[in-house]
């Protein structure tokens, strides 16, 4: 078990204890309306703790339990509260199909953890019942699929929408999360380094005017080395590393 998974188990039954018997006016006060979303913001987060019953409790708690210490481990404490909670958040405003139904579980929550877990290991086998092995990217896609279509129909007193917000909420936190990444930012700025910055002989004369003494001897001696081949061979022979290299060590200077 890892930390957040753990509190957030603890967080979800002690309240369903708690409140289990008083759970009529508790809704009232704490469930989500999304009709109701302007005058009562709060309910956004606190629905997301409550169940109507043991059962749904049960099988909300056992996809955190199975699928979330995997993914904090991955993306870390911090990231998974966030992406749990902001999953439970999109969940709720999707909802604003039936805006007056009133809406309890962290569904939404947990269908956004599931959706990260199939994400980074989307050829993960998971047994449903404990014997049919379906992959974590075919059963996301199914279950999206038939949250459309539930939801759509009007199947049940389920809200399918929460659901499906649950992935999307979880889809975008992920997406942003990953764009800020430091790898990514790594990405972007080498990236923006191989783009030309003129013409070759321009690039040149800018490589020219670097002060070698200030470069550690390493880098020095890597930056004689291309300026060599670059003033033989052509700007254009350079390996885009190469470029992205003298870019560096030029913009220091």
């Amino acid at each position: 078990m890892t930390p957040w998974v753990t509190r957030l188990l603890l967080a979800n039954v002690l309240v369903f204890l708690l409140t289990a018997p008083y759970m009529e006016f508790v809704f009232r006060q704490f469930g989500w309306i999304p009709a109701l979303g302007l005058v009562r913001p709060w309910t956004i987060i606190t629905y997301q703790f409550l169940h109507a019953n043991f059962l749904h409790l049960l099988f909300n708690m056992i996809g955190l339990f199975f699928f979330g210490p995997r993914l904090e481990d991955r993306i870390g404490g911090r990231h998974f509260l966030g992406l749990y909670l902001v999953s439970g958040v999109v969940g709720g405003l999707l909802s604003f199909i039936t805006p007056y139904a009133l809406i309890v579980g962290a569904s939404g929550a947990v269908f956004g953890v599931l959706l990260g877990f199939a994400r980074y290991w989307p050829e993960e086998r998971i047994y449903i019942w404990g014997v049919l092995p379906v992959k974590a990217r075919i059963m996301v896609i199914a279950l999206a699929v038939i949250s459309v279509w539930a939801g759509i129909s009007g199947g049940g007193n389920v809200a399918h929408f929460a659901h499906l917000g649950g992935f999307v909420g979880g889809w975008l936190y992920l997406k942003i999360l990953e764009r800020n990444s430091a790898a990514e930012r790594f990405k972007r700025k080498v990236q923006k380094a191989q783009v030309p910055q003129g013409l070759p002989g321009r690039e040149l004369e800018r490589w020219r005017q670097v002060d070698e003494m200030g470069l550690h001897p390493l880098n020095r001696e890597e930056y004689q080395r291309i300026l060599k081949k670059a003033e033989s061979s052509g700007v254009p022979t350079l390996s885009p590393q190469e470029r992205a290299f003298m870019e560096r060590v030029s913009a220091r200077r």
